[in-house]
């Protein structure tokens, strides 16, 4: 009798268990946008999670960004008087809403275009997705991290600093100027780097830190 009841147990809860998936997935995504239209904006700062992100140059001297959110995962968006712009992520959920899978796809990305050469600083920052970066120029720094995924950026342009981290990942990219510009600092660890591990001199700052990946890092002569 006791196994028996033990088994009913067992089975009722399997059942409660699938329910509740079936139901936290039922989470409604929609298509949002954000433009700064005349507000100026200084420097970004992106920080979420689950995310893959991808950063281009906007035809406009505005910043967008093209995302989707629902009732439980959405973005808190905001400006400060600097003209700093913060992008984070909030996840308003119950125990239960975190049983099932993960959205989809389309609704885990999220669109970035920024002015090309305006910037002085972009920070971007997700777990267990990746970063991609096309060709573009900040007039400061620019940093990106990824806990859990790649990141690739091509033929980036500072006038600071250049810091990329990445875990259970590759970074694999290439920046504008010659290995001389740079004073370099790498770690690699579980991985391969053809950057030296360290080297004074330079204007500039590179600092890569990889954990089970891959560094490829190349230099474009202006």
């Amino acid at each position: 009798m006791k196994k028996f009841t033990s088994l009913f147990l067992a089975i009722t809860c399997l059942v409660l268990l699938f329910a509740l998936s079936a139901c936290s997935d039922k989470a409604v995504f929609e298509p949002q946008s954000y433009s700064s239209g005349e507000a100026v904006v200084n420097s970004i700062v992106i920080d979420v999670s689950d995310r893959e992100i991808e950063v281009s140059v906007s035809g406009d001297r505005q910043v967008h960004i093209s995302y989707s959110e629902s009732e439980q995962e959405y973005y808190d968006i905001s400006l400060s008087d600097s003209g700093k712009l913060s992008m984070k992520l909030v996840q308003d959920k119950n125990w239960t809403d975190y049983i099932g899978t993960k959205p989809s796809d389309e609704y885990r990305k999220i669109k970035l275009e920024i002015p090309d050469n305006l910037l002085s600083d972009l920070t971007v920052k997700t777990t267990n997705e990746s970063i991609k970066v096309s060709s573009l120029s900040v007039l400061g720094s620019i940093s990106l991290d990824s806990n859990g995924g790649d990141l690739d950026f091509e033929g980036l342009s500072v006038g600071k600093g250049l810091q990329v981290t990445a875990k259970n990942g590759d970074i694999t990219g290439t920046v504008k100027g010659g290995l001389d510009d740079f004073s370099i600092s790498c770690e690699v660890k579980k991985g391969e780097s053809n950057l030296p591990e360290s080297k004074t001199g330079g204007d500039r700052s590179l600092t890569a830190s990889c954990n089970n990946g891959d560094i490829q890092i190349d230099f474009l002569t202006e």
